[in-house]
C-alpha cells in the first residue's frame, strides 16, 4: 500500500461526525444541517432537460479533451466573464469532473516524486483537497493563515527558503470558508512571488458566481492577470457548475490556464481516466449558455443571508462575506463546544472553524469560528438563525 495515505487527516465532518455521535440532538426541535456547503436550490430546467435528451449519447467513449462545442462554449463563458480576450480553447481548457478531482489531481502533475522537499502553500483555513495533494504527492504542506480582521494572507508569513521550496500554492477565491475576494493588490503580490519564485499557482473559484452585488462581481485570476498585462503563465484557474448551477452530483467544471501545464494536465488525465461523459458534456454546455438560473441563484442566498444577518446582528458580530454562501462566525467560546450547544439545545448542526484548519506560526486561525453554509431552504434558515439568536441571548453553559 501507498504509504503517503497514512499522513492523510480525517475529514472535518468525519471528525465532528464522531464528536456528534457521543452527543444527543435536540428532541424539540427537527435537525437542520448547515455544515456541509452542497448547494439545495432546484436544479434548473434546462440543465435537466439537456441530460435527459441526450442519454443515449453514453453509447460512446468521451475524449479526455472534451467536445469542441464544450471547450468553446467555456472560452465564451471566460471572455464574457472575466474579459480575457484570445484564450485557446483548444490548449488553454480542459473540462474536468467537477473542480475537487481537478485540484487534486493537478499535484499528481506539477510535483515530482523525485523531489521531496518540495512545498505546497495553501490557505488557512483551506479545503482539504489542497493538503490531500500535497502529501500524496510527497510533498510538505505549508500554511498562510488568514487574518481575523481583513481575512487576507501576508505572504512574508513564510521565509526565503520556504518559497525557493514552493512549486503549487493553491488559492480559494472567493475562500471558503470566509467568502474573502482577494483585491487587485494582493493578485499583483501573488504573481511577483510567482514569478520570482517559478511556483504555479492553482486558483480554486469555485464560488466566484454567488455574490450580493450584480454590478460588481468578484475579481478573478484571469481579470487581475488581464489588469495587470500579464498572460496566463504559471497560472490555473477552476471554475465549476456545482454551486453556480446546483448540479454538485453532476461533477462538471474546467481548468483553463497556461497551455504548457494543460498539455501535461492532458497526458495524466488521459492515463487516469478523467473523460466527462458526453451527456454531461451536453448538460454541461447548457449551464454556461445561460445566466437566467445563476442571477436567481444570487437573489436566493442574498435573500437568506439578508434575514439571517439581520437576525443575528443583535447578538453577534456576524458580516457579510464578500462572496459564496458561507457564514463565518467568530464564536464567544471555544467553536467546537460552540457547536455541539448548537446541536443538542437548538438542533442545528454547523461547522467547527479549528477542524477546517491546522495549526501553523504558533495558532490555528480557525479557532473561536464556525462555518454555517446558508445552503437549506429559506425557512429553515430563517428556523435556525432564530434558534441561534435564542441561544446567543441566553447565554452557554
Amino acid at each position: 500500500m501507498n504509504p503517503l495515505l497514512q499522513k492523510l487527516h480525517p475529514y472535518p465532518f468525519q471528525k465532528f461526525g464522531k464528536i456528534l455521535a457521543e452527543i444527543e440532538p435536540s428532541q424539540k426541535h427537527e435537525l437542520i444541517r448547515l455544515s456541509i456547503g452542497e448547494p439545495q436550490h432546484d436544479t434548473p430546467k434546462v440543465i435537466l432537460d439537456a441530460l435527459s435528451n441526450n442519454l443515449t449519447d453514453i453509447a460512446y467513449y468521451p475524449t479526455t479533451q472534451g467536445s469542441p462545442e464544450l471547450r468553446s462554449t467555456i472560452k465564451k463563458w471566460i471572455e464574457s466573464r472575466f474579459g480575457m480576450p484570445g484564450i485557446d480553447p483548444d490548449c488553454e481548457i480542459l473540462p474536468v469532473n467537477g473542480t475537487r478531482e481537478a485540484l487534486f489531481a493537478l499535484g499528481q502533475v506539477v510535483l515530482s516524486p523525485s523531489n521531496p522537499d518540495s512545498v505546497v502553500v495553501m490557505p488557512n483555513p483551506f479545503y482539504q483537497i489542497y493538503e490531500g495533494a500535497a502529501l500524496l504527492s510527497g510533498a510538505t504542506p505549508k500554511f498562510l493563515n488568514l487574518g481575523s480582521s481583513n481575512l487576507g494572507w501576508e505572504l512574508t508569513q513564510l521565509d526565503k527558503s520556504t518559497w525557493n521550496k514552493t512549486k503549487l500554492l493553491y488559492v480559494c477565491n472567493p475562500g471558503n470558508p470566509t467568502g474573502h475576494v482577494m483585491s487587485l493588490s494582493e493578485w499583483e503580490e501573488l504573481f511577483q512571488f510567482s514569478d520570482k519564485y517559478g511556483f504555479i499557482i492553482a486558483s480554486d473559484e469555485c464560488y466566484s458566481e454567488i455574490y450580493f452585488d450584480e454590478g460588481s462581481p468578484p475579481l478573478g485570476a484571469i481579470t487581475a492577470a488581464k489588469s495587470l498585462g500579464r498572460d496566463l503563465t504559471r497560472l490555473i484557474v477552476f471554475g465549476s457548475l456545482s454551486k453556480r448551477s446546483n448540479v454538485p452530483g453532476m461533477r462538471s467544471g474546467f481548468v483553463c490556464g497556461d497551455a504548457a501545464v494543460l498539455k501535461q494536465f492532458l497526458l495524466y488525465r488521459t492515463y487516469h481516466g478523467s473523460a466527462m461523459s458526453p451527456a454531461v458534456q451536453k448538460a454541461s454546455i447548457a449551464a454556461w449558455r445561460d445566466e437566467i438560473h445563476v442571477k436567481t441563484n444570487r437573489t436566493l442566498y442574498r435573500d437568506k443571508f439578508n434575514s439571517f444577518v439581520k437576525t443575528l446582528k443583535p447578538h453577534s458580530s456576524i458580516q457579510y462575506p464578500s462572496a459564496g454562501f458561507y457564514v463565518w462566525l467568530k464564536t464567544p467560546i471555544d467553536d467546537v463546544e460552540f457547536a455541539k450547544q448548537l446541536y443538542t439545545k437548538c438542533g442545528v448542526v454547523v461547522l467547527p472553524g479549528s477542524l477546517v484548519a491546522r495549526e501553523a506560526h504558533g495558532v490555528n486561525p480557525g479557532e473561536n469560528h464556525v462555518r454555517i453554509a446558508l445552503v437549506a431552504t429559506q425557512k429553515d434558515c430563517d428556523e435556525a438563525a432564530q434558534r441561534m439568536a435564542n441561544l446567543l441571548s441566553l447565554g452557554f453553559d
